[in-house]
């Protein structure tokens, strides 16, 4: 027993001991942040509807500030101000990808999300996309079905994508009737969070469980995504699931600093055919470890369940009686 722990806890020593590396909260935004929109009013309206496109990188982001502006007040009581905010770490892991080139296809059949072609244009192909899609789309449907937004609950479009329409759902109606577990599990996160009484660790406790159950309910819809990517990439996109799971069951502090520090250790760009892992050169050492700390994870969970929150509470409990 003793010797699971070491690499469950591996990631979030690793990213506790880095440093900031930033000189205000500003340097750590994500990509475009100032230039997406930050209230509803800055989306197009029609028919009495607000019209967003999530297919469009700074629009997807829009709904990500939206949602920080709109729960501020919230986290005033946990200073400073909203740099505590726990649903930063959405932004920021979408911002990742897009700085990345995760967003891009990775068909190469067309330009989308591209360099030389349309840097804003985040690609239905893409894995990453497709599973941020609902990563955005939950969360910010659920809060305004839950009147934090300040908005009804039929106000609010999402615009389709080109192609696997069916795949998606594109209004509080839709989403609810397809993910009505999951939908709910954000609510109850939101409810909470209007309750003077909230803590953070509870807090986090909610958060995780509506991140958790939103990828448990969307990730088997895209296994033929992979087939996309280079076999080290499709390898870290499998294990990255696994690796959030653990970050879950720990209930790691998704603020503003703690989730850059975390991106510190990802991967600055897609993993290619001839990446071996930790003997990447063009990453840093910290970068190889976390790489090589997540394939062990991945072999460690498929024989333990070591990233179940059961398993989490017993290796604490043997750890505090040992």
């Amino acid at each position: 027993m003793a010797f699971l722990p070491s690499w469950v806890y591996v990631l979030v020593g690793c990213f506790s001991a880095s440093s900031v590396g930033a000189s205000n909260i500003s340097d750590m935004e994500p990509p475009l942040w100032k230039q997406s929109p930050g209230q509803f009013s800055d989306y197009c309206v029609e028919n009495g509807k607000y019209l967003i496109d999530p297919w469009n990188f700074t629009e997807r982001m829009g709904m990500y500030k939206i949602l920080l502006n709109q729960t501020a007040k919230y986290f005033e009581r946990f200073p400073p101000g909203n740099e505590q905010n726990i649903l930063w770490g959405m932004p920021l892991q979408f911002g990742w990808q897009y700085r990345t080139g995760r967003l891009a296809d990775p068909t190469g059949r067309t330009d989308c999300g591209s360099t030389s072609g349309d840097r804003l244009c985040v690609s239905v192909d893409s894995w990453w996309a497709d599973l941020n899609y609902f990563l955005s789309s939950l969360p910010f449907l659920a809060a305004v079905d839950s009147g934090i937004m300040g908005i009804s609950s039929d106000q609010v479009m999402l615009l389709p994508p080109p192609k696997d329409q069916t795949k998606f759902c594109y209004d509080v109606s839709s989403c609810r009737s397809s993910f009505h577990k999951t939908m709910n599990k954000w609510n109850a996160f939101y409810q909470y969070l209007q309750t003077p009484s909230s803590n953070f660790d509870d807090l986090l406790k909610y958060l995780w469980t509506a991140h958790t159950s939103t990828l448990q309910d969307t990730f088997e819809n895209f296994e033929d995504r992979y087939d996309y990517y280079s076999k080290a990439e499709g390898h870290f996109q499998r294990n990255w699931v696994i690796g959030v799971e653990c970050l879950a069951a720990l209930r790691f502090p998704t603020t503003l600093i703690w989730t850059y520090k975390f991106q510190k250790g990802l991967p600055p760009r897609i993993l290619l055919r001839t990446d071996v892992v930790p003997f990447i050169s063009d990453f840093t050492a910290f970068q190889n470890t976390v790489l090589f700390a997540l394939n062990v994870l991945d072999k460690v969970d498929k024989l333990t369940g070591i990233c179940s929150v059961e398993k989490i509470y017993e290796v604490r409990s043997y750890n505090e009686s040992s």
